[in-house]
């Protein structure tokens, strides 16, 4: 079996048996909230653990992009949750389409994508389910106010061939009351409007583990729990001996005692650090921070008793994994020091 230091660098390697006990660890927590797991698969973009997290008990997946979504359709994902405001003849036909494949349920925050909707999906036999999204604090995409999510409901409703879903949202990290509050007043609208609102979805992996029984969300899509990195490690989600993703790279230069160079730059770590100051640390060598990227070139600062040489093969946390596995073809499943399998990123780079 070949093991990791048969691998050339910069790679992706997954620990398997962790990705596997975050996967288990928040579908048992949302088992006893009694929420619904509908993951995002735009952290892993593999059909691989797509299925094991269903196999966990997840009611279904969500994509971000139409192309996704029909990578998981080929591989036989049945479920699926588009929550992205879809538009233009080229797109709509080709959701059309995938709505014929899988039960599909996707958003709307503007009466221009429920037209165009509406005027594609026309069977009132096999309606699309459409969901109002709204922005409770995160400055995205989203209806403002209560009575507009009443209003986009009401026309969803009159659509022929749409069925009003629910309600969407992205909320602000650690503003999950403010959107509760949000979520919960827009129920209370469509309820006295005459509407039913059975599934209030939400996401963001930090704020999952803050969720409530209480809560008026029924449904949540976590995405980089899967693999966690060096923000998620910030907010408490888990530790850096809970990430499973670490990118593989070589020393290749050793300029000055407190400054190494990597082969993975910014084309293989991301420039996105999400506010943190560096751009990752190197897993078992404490005091070696990933403290620039070129292209091609991550630099190292070493404090303390780290100490490197040039030929060193090193583990990298990354600080925002999702990014990062958009930037390989290929991922390792490891289990130790064993490659256990090398899979094809197959929604990689399906961003139309």
């Amino acid at each position: 079996m070949p093991t990791i230091h048969d691998l050339d660098t910069p790679s992706i390697l997954i620990d398997a048996a962790r990705a596997e006990a975050n996967i288990t660890r928040a579908q048992a927590h949302a088992d006893r909230q009694g929420l619904k797991l509908r993951p995002h698969i735009k952290t892993h973009k593999l059909p691989y653990w797509a299925k094991k997290q269903i196999a966990a008990g997840a009611v279904g997946i969500t994509c971000q992009k139409i192309g996704e979504a029909e990578v998981m359709a080929d591989a036989g994902l049945t479920d699926i949750f588009l929550p992205y405001n879809i538009l233009g003849p080229a797109k709509l036909a080709r959701l059309l389409a995938l709505h014929g494949r899988v039960t599909l349920s996707v958003t709307a925050d503007s009466v221009d994508t429920i037209e165009g909707l509406a005027a594609t999906f026309t069977d009132g036999g096999h309606r699309l389910s459409v969901l109002v999204e709204c922005d409770t604090g995160m400055g995205r995409c989203g209806v403002q106010s209560a009575s507009e999510a009443v209003a986009l409901a009401r026309r969803i409703d009159q659509a022929v061939g749409l069925a009003f879903g629910g309600l969407m949202t992205y909320p602000a990290a650690g503003r999950a009351e403010e959107a509760e509050a949000w979520l919960a007043n827009a129920k209370q609208a469509l309820a006295a409007s005459g509407l039913a609102c059975e599934r209030i979805s939400s996401g963001g992996t930090p704020d999952m583990w803050r969720s409530s029984d209480t809560s008026v969300v029924t449904e949540y899509r976590p995405g980089t729990y899967i693999y966690l990195d060096r923000f998620q490690v910030t907010k408490g989600v888990g530790t850096i001996d809970d990430c499973a993703l670490t990118v593989l790279s070589t020393v290749v230069s050793h300029p000055t005692p407190a400054r190494a160079i990597l082969d993975a730059g910014s084309k293989a770590l991301s420039s996105d650090t999400l506010g943190l100051k560096d751009f990752g640390e190197l897993l078992g060598t404490p005091g070696a921070r990933v403290t620039g990227l070129s292209e091609e070139h991550g630099t190292v600062t070493l404090s303390g008793d780290a100490k490197l040489r040039i030929g060193d093969r090193v583990r990298v946390v990354p600080d925002h994994c999702c990014v990062v596995t958009n930037l390989f073809n290929e991922v390792n499943l490891i289990d130790g020091d064993r490659v256990l399998e090398t899979l094809t990123v197959e929604a990689r780079g399906r961003m139309a």
